[in-house]
C-alpha cells in the first residue's frame, strides 16, 4: 500500500467534514479530580414546580454535570423534554452500550463522575456490560435508567426489566425511585457514592409516571447514607508497622494498583518510592502512576508482565500492596504467589484486604493519606538510621532487567510487526496522549511497547476484559478531555462490536484516532489455541484478511471519518503522522499486521509466577540462590 498522500487525506478529511454536525456551543471544561459533588450548587430558597423529569435535570444541572451519553426510548422520554433546554449536553450514541463505555472513558480520564441513560428493558439490559466493566475496574459513573409505569412494573409489561434486580451485584449501589419528590436526593446521593470512597457506578432507576408527576424542586437535599462512611486516614499503629517492616526488608516491593491514581496519590508515590528505593511495580489499572522511565521502574507483574515485575514480588521478603487487589492475572496460582514474602496490604475498601492474600499488615484507608503518613513514618525511621541497604537486590534485579528486556521478533513471512506498530505509535504521540486500549493481544502490547510516563494516560478495561471497550470509551476520553489527543488501540474484533460509535463522534465533532491493529483474527484465542490447544484454529479467523470484510477504510468513511491503510513497516511513521495531522474529523487507520505474532512474556493461566515463559520454549534462568 502507499503512503497516503496530502491530497487523498484532503479528499478524506472534506468527506468526513460534509458529513459532520457542528458540535455544541457548551464550554465542556473539567474540573480537578476526584471531588464527591462535582459543583457547587447554587440553592434554590423557593421550590420550583416542576415534572419529575425536569426536577431529574435540574438536579444533573445542580451537581455540575457537563455532558451525559445516551439513547431516548419510551421510559426515559420524558427526561428528555426538558433536556432540551438544558445547559448539560446530549450526546447521541448509537447503542447503549456505547453510551456507558463513553460515560466510563470520560470518568476514567477526567477523574470526575461520568453519566449515562437509557430506556426501560433492553435499553437498560444493554447497559449491564459497561456497568460491570465500571464495577470491576472502580469507575465512577451513574447510570440513569427509565421503568415502566409504577403500577405497571411486576407485570411482565411491554419493555419492563427488573434493572436494579439485574444489576445488584454489579453496582456499589442502586435506587428505585418511588416518588417524584425524592429525584434530588437519590441523584446527589448516587453522584457521592459514585465518587467516593472505592468509586464504583451507581444506577438510578426512575418509573415513567414519576417522570411525569409534578413535585417540588429545591436544592440542596440533605443526604441520608447511614452506615456509608469511607475510611480515609489510616490507623497510626498500622502505619508505624508498615514502615519499619519496609526499613528492616532486603527484598521489598511497591506493588501499585489503580487505587493510586483513583485517590490522586501518585506525587506521593514517587516521593515515597525515592525516599525508600524500593522497586515499584504498577499493575495494568495503574500505568502511569510511577513513571515507566524511572530507574526504579520494574514494569507491570502478571500474566503477560516483565520478568523482573514478576519475579521481584515471587521473591520478594516484603510486598507493600497500594490500591492493589491481588487478582489472578498478577498472583498467578495463588498458593505459589510470593511465598517468603510478608504483607502490608492498603485500601480503602476493607473487603479487599485479606481476601486473596492474607495480610499481615492490614491497613484500611485512602491511598493518598496512607502514603503520605508512610513518607512521614519511614523518615522517622530513617532519621533513627534504621534502614537496610538493598543493594543486592538491585544488582538481581538490573540483572533480570538486563537479560530479559522486554522485545519481539520481526514476523517471518515479511508482515508488518504489531508491536513496532504500537511501539512507533506511541513515540511519535507522545507522553501526552490519552491511550485507550480494547481487549486482548493488542491491549497488551500497548500496555508493554507505550511508554507512560503520566498518571491518567492508559485507560483500559482490565477487570472484565470487555471487548468492545476502546472505540467508545475513547470517545468519552476525547469529550472529557477536548483539548488531549486521544488514540484508541483495538483489534479487528473488538473494532467490530461497537465501532458504530464513530458515526456518533463524526456527528457531535469528537475526533478520536483509532489504530486498527487487524491481524485477520481473534488474536489472543488465536495464541491460546497456538500454545494449548495443538493449532486447531476453530473460530478465530475473521475474514478481514482473506476477504477483506469488512473494509476497515471504507467502513470509516461510512460513518463520516478518514480512512486510512498501512501494510508495510517504512509506511507507519508517515501513516501515524498523517492521522496526527487531522484534527478535525475522527481518523481509523487499519494496520494491516501478521496474524502469527504473540505476547510475550507470559504466565499461562492458572500455573505459578516461578513457569513465566520469556518467549516460546524460553524460560528464564533465575538462580534460587539469589536471593
Amino acid at each position: 500500500m502507499t503512503r497516503p498522500t496530502p491530497e487523498t487525506l484532503a479528499n478524506s478529511a472534506r468527506r468526513a467534514r460534509a458529513a459532520t454536525e457542528p458540535a455544541s456551543d457548551v464550554d465542556h471544561t473539567s474540573t480537578t479530580r476526584g471531588a464527591a459533588v462535582q459543583a457547587a450548587a447554587v440553592a434554590t430558597p423557593e421550590p420550583a414546580v416542576l415534572s419529575g423529569a425536569g426536577s431529574l435535570v435540574r438536579s444533573l444541572e445542580a451537581l455540575g454535570v457537563d455532558v451525559v451519553f445516551g439513547i431516548p426510548g419510551g421510559a426515559i422520554l420524558p427526561a428528555y423534554d426538558p433536556l432540551y433546554d438544558s445547559t448539560v449536553r446530549h450526546i447521541l450514541v448509537r447503542h447503549e452500550q456505547g453510551a456507558g463505555h463513553a460515560a466510563t472513558g470520560y470518568a476514567q480520564a477526567t477523574g470526575r463522575v461520568g453519566v449515562c441513560i437509557a430506556t426501560s428493558g433492553p435499553g437498560a439490559t444493554n447497559l449491564v456490560t459497561p456497568i460491570a466493566d465500571a464495577y470491576m475496574d472502580s469507575v465512577p459513573i451513574v447510570a440513569i435508567t427509565g421503568q415502566v409505569a409504577r403500577p405497571a412494573i411486576g407485570t411482565d409489561a411491554f419493555q419492563e426489566a427488573d434493572i436494579q434486580g439485574i444489576t445488584l451485584p454489579i453496582t456499589k449501589h442502586n435506587f428505585l425511585v418511588q416518588t417524584p419528590e425524592e429525584i434530588p436526593q437519590v441523584l446527589a446521593e448516587a453522584f457521592h457514592l459514585a465518587a467516593s470512597g472505592r468509586p464504583g457506578p451507581v444506577l438510578v432507576d426512575i418509573p415513567k409516571d414519576v417522570l411525569q408527576a409534578q413535585t417540588s424542586f429545591t436544592w440542596p437535599p440533605t443526604l441520608d447514607l447511614p452506615g456509608y462512611r469511607p475510611t480515609l486516614h489510616p490507623h497510626g499503629k498500622q502505619i508505624r508497622e508498615a514502615a519499619r517492616l519496609m526499613s528492616n526488608a532486603r527484598r521489598p516491593v511497591l506493588y501499585v494498583g489503580g487505587g493510586v491514581l483513583k485517590a490522586g496519590a501518585t506525587e506521593g508515590l514517587r516521593k515515597l518510592a525515592e525516599l525508600t528505593g524500593i522497586p515499584v511495580v504498577t499493575t495494568l489499572m495503574a500505568l502511569g502512576a510511577f513513571p515507566d522511565s524511572h530507574p526504579q521502574h520494574l514494569g507491570m507483574p502478571g500474566m503477560h508482565g516483565t520478568v523482573a515485575a514478576v519475579y521481584g514480588l515471587q521473591k520478594a521478603d516484603l510486598i507493600v500492596a497500594l490500591g492493589a487487589r491481588f487478582d489472578d492475572r498478577v498472583t498467578g496460582k495463588l498458593d505459589s504467589f510470593a511465598p517468603d514474602a510478608t504483607v502490608v496490604h492498603a485500601d480503602i475498601d476493607p473487603a479487599e484486604i485479606g481476601k486473596n492474600r492474607h495480610a499481615d499488615v492490614p491497613i484500611v484507608g485512602d491511598a493518598r493519606h496512607v502514603i503520605d503518613e508512610l513518607i512521614a513514618a519511614v523518615t522517622v525511621e530513617r532519621a533513627a538510621d534504621r534502614v537496610v541497604d538493598h543493594a543486592d537486590w538491585w544488582v538481581q534485579l538490573d540483572d533480570l532487567r538486563k537479560r530479559y528486556a522486554l522485545g519481539y521478533e520481526e514476523p517471518s513471512d515479511g508482515t508488518l510487526s504489531p508491536q513496532y506498530v504500537i511501539k512507533r505509535l506511541g513515540e511519535i504521540a507522545g507522553p501526552d496522549t490519552i491511550f485507550v486500549a480494547g481487549v486482548g493481544q493488542h491491549q497488551m502490547w500497548a500496555s508493554q511497547f507505550i511508554s507512560y510516563e503520566k498518571p491518567y494516560t492508559w485507560l483500559n478495561s482490565g477487570g472484565a476484559g470487555t471487548m468492545g471497550y476502546a472505540v467508545p470509551a475513547a470517545m468519552g476520553a476525547k469529550v472529557g478531555k477536548p483539548d488531549t489527543v486521544v488514540w484508541g488501540v483495538d483489534g479487528d474484533g473488538c473494532f467490530q462490536m461497537t465501532n458504530q460509535e464513530l458515526a456518533t463522534c463524526a456527528l457531535e465533532g469528537i475526533p478520536v484516532k483509532i489504530a486498527l491493529i487487524n491481524n485477520g483474527n481473534l488474536g489472543m484465542v488465536r495464541q491460546w489455541q497456538t500454545l494449548f490447544y495443538g493449532e486447531r484454529y476453530s473460530n478465530t479467523e475473521l475474514g478481514t484478511h482473506k476477504h477483506r470484510i469488512p473494509d476497515f477504510v471504507k467502513l470509516a468513511e461510512a460513518l463520516g471519518c478518514v480512512g486510512l491503510r498501512c501494510e508495510n513497516a517504512e509506511d507507519v511513521d508517515a501513516t501515524i503522522e498523517a492521522a496526527m495531522a487531522i484534527n478535525d474529523a475522527p481518523v481509523v487507520v487499519d494496520f494491516v499486521v501478521g496474524k502469527d505474532a504473540m505476547v510475550w512474556p507470559m504466565v499461562p493461566a492458572g500455573t505459578s509466577n516461578d513457569e513465566i515463559m520469556f518467549a516460546r520454549g524460553v524460560r528464564p534462568a533465575f538462580d534460587e540462590d539469589d536471593v
